[in-house]
């Protein structure tokens, strides 16, 4: 498996969680990674995305303020501090790598789904009171 997330579960509104993507080394150290998220019956949505070469980040309207993320290249893991939860969050999260190697994000298009090609399994965010 190249790419897994993982530390999702039920949070209370107001809560906070935070998800690791667990990446091949040859995928961190080459590629962008970003977050998605698809709640049942709504389309896919970009969160946020993470280049590899120089860290620069990109937020979507939905995560600027309450989401982080960020990238620990030792351990070849990007997180996404959520806090703020809000019952609209909830969703199946999941990452995925971009296409090209040293992805730049910037941009809303940098988290569009057709921006990126390996997608990891997801881990699903529920919150609720």
């Amino acid at each position: 498996v190249q790419l897994q997330a993982s530390g999702g579960g039920l949070v209370q509104p107001g809560g906070s969680l935070r998800l690791s993507c667990a990446a091949s080394r040859f995928i961190a150290d080459n590629y962008a990674i970003a977050w998605f998220r698809q709640a049942p019956g709504k389309e896919r949505e970009g969160v946020s995305c993470i280049s590899n070469n120089d860290d620069s980040t990109f937020y979507t309207d939905l995560a600027k303020g309450r989401f982080t993320i960020s990238r620990d290249k030792g351990k070849n893991i990007v997180y996404l501090q959520m806090n703020d939860l809000k019952p609209e969050d909830t969703a199946n999260y999941y990452c995925a790598k971009s296409t090209y190697t040293n992805y730049y994000c910037s941009g809303y298009g940098s988290t569009l789904g057709g921006e990126y090609d390996y997608w990891g399994q997801g881990t699903q965010v529920t919150v609720s009171s």
